[in-house]
């Protein structure tokens, strides 16, 4: 194939900016402080901040060792690159395979809360729009995803920065005025142990709160695909990851404080996402129209994250398919705008027909809470495994560059933090403030063990048949000498 028929990804059309804020809106920060992060105060009640504190450095490990493979390792499969360096190229193959996988539900996911919260809200202020036609709205988002993602990384990416400029700032300037407003009832005792909820005192409330708002923090990781087409990725990509986790932690913390204080924190344990104890509850009581940018920034927030997590989904199956371990089609990009042309239109396709039928089939609530425990597990145990890659790739291949404390106590203390988040998402009780999945809800157990023992036999099959195309699972393009000729799959690099 020649390099005009078949050319790579945009090298260098992003910088930092644009790569920093694929990573936070991936973390859907709105969505999260509304929605996500409030489901850890009936534990932790009124010392929800000092969970969200926790769950922040808890999350700071991982994303510090993903930060560090990211430095090394610039590469589109970037998850699947990694682990098959740090591990073995196998486990890069099912780690990509799964996280392709779930990071391709992230954006039906997304579009069913974009319906339901705009069908919602528009019967609530006007009771003769139906509440339960909600699928116009989902279907208009996935139109705004799709071309975004034809028009290639710097159009996505530089639309993915305002929407996150606008959903950042609409909850920072709400934290500021609720704090302002609570005035004399602002204490630091939310970052104690002396408000959590009845029947779950003193610290297991806090560290239950903690696992709960883990999942919050899910997508920090979202630049490290970017790195192909990223200036100076080495250096870019380690200061957005770690950047975005740290930035959006603190703006977690911030808010939850400010809605802990203002509301009464002894007081927190019943609030929740919806109803006149949540965020737009509170800000359609006491603010006047403020809800409306509550409610816009939500909004926003969903085709913010659907938006990063198609563009992830599609550079990920674009590095599997270059290898050959995906299906050609995958790799071709569009000749003007170098997108993944193909797993763009893949990726549209499978949002709308999984956003359709689960949502029809059930409901577009219980549709999303199946798609969430699918996609939560899967990504809760590819941050694991990375964990251990850290660890294995600094001691086998890069011993010289070994730091104990960041490559070794940083990896396990990151496991350590999100063990309890997986059991916590999979409905494990291991815990007695876990919950046990009912159906539909708990098919995605059985969701994931039959994609995941799919991809076990195609790995089976490729270790037969094509070794080496499993062995290029741990290929880095960007550090070959020659940036055009063509790799072993026929794809040029360029």
């Amino acid at each position: 194939m020649s390099e005009e028929a078949v050319p790579g990804l945009r090298r260098e059309a992003i910088g930092l900016r644009e790569v920093l804020f694929q990573s936070i809106t991936a973390m859907a920060p709105a969505a999260a402080v509304a929605a996500s992060i409030p489901s850890g105060a009936a534990f932790a009640g009124g010392s929800l901040p000092l969970s969200v504190l926790i769950a922040l450095v808890a999350c700071l490990f991982t994303a510090s060792c993903v930060a560090e493979l990211a430095r090394e390792m610039p590469a589109a499969g970037s998850v699947a690159t990694y682990t098959a360096q740090g591990l073995h190229p196998s486990v890069g193959f099912l780690v990509g395979w799964g996280y392709v996988f779930v990071e391709a539900l992230v954006p039906p996911l997304l579009l069913l809360q974009l319906g339901f919260t705009t069908a919602g809200t528009l019967h609530q202020e006007w009771s003769s729009y139906p509440d339960d036609l909600w699928w116009p709205w989902s279907l208009a988002g996935a139109v705004v995803i799709g071309v975004a993602g034809y028009l290639g990384v710097r159009a996505s990416a530089r639309f993915g920065t305002v929407l996150g400029v606008f959903e950042v700032l609409v909850f920072l300037v709400f934290a500021v005025w609720l704090i302002a407003k609570a005035g004399g009832d602002n204490t630091l005792s939310v970052f104690g142990t002396s408000h959590t909820a009845e029947g779950y005192d003193g610290i297991s409330g806090v560290f239950a709160g903690s696992v709960y708002t883990v999942l919050a923090f899910a997508g920090f990781e979202a630049a490290a695909p970017l790195a192909e087409e990223t200036k100076d990725p080495r250096r870019t990509m380690h200061r957005a990851v770690l950047g975005a986790a740290l930035a959006i932690g603190l703006v977690y913390v911030l808010t939850t404080y400010a809605m802990s204080v203002y509301f009464g924190p002894d007081k927190f344990a019943g609030f929740g996402a919806s109803g006149t104890a949540s965020w737009e509850g509170v800000a359609r009581a006491s603010f006047g129209l403020f809800w409306v940018l509550v409610f816009l920034a939500v909004v926003n927030s969903t085709i913010a994250n659907a938006n990063a997590c198609a563009t992830v989904s599609t550079r990920t199956a674009f590095a599997l398919a270059r290898i050959r371990v995906f299906p050609a089609l995958f790799a071709r990009v569009h000749p003007r705008h170098r997108s993944p042309m193909a797993g763009v239109a893949v990726q549209c396709a499978v949002s709308v027909a999984v956003m359709l039928g689960l949502g029809f089939a059930y409901d577009p609530v219980t549709a999303f809470l199946l798609l969430a425990t699918v996609i939560v597990t899967v990504v809760i145990g590819v941050y694991i495994v990375v964990n251990l890659a850290c660890a294995g790739y600094f001691l086998r291949r890069r011993r010289e560059l070994l730091k104990p404390v960041r490559h070794l106590v940083f990896p396990l203390l990151g496991i350590v933090a999100f063990v309890p988040a997986l059991l916590t998402a999979a409905g494990l009780p291991v815990f007695d403030f876990v919950t046990e999945l009912t159906p539909p809800v708990s098919y995605a157990g059985p969701v994931v063990g039959v994609w995941m023992s799919a991809g076990v036999v195609i790995l089976i099959f490729l270790l037969r048949r094509h070794p080496g195309r499993i062995a290029e699972t741990a290929r880095v393009h960007l550090d070959e000498t020659s940036t055009t000729a063509p790799s072993q799959s026929g794809v040029v690099q360029s």
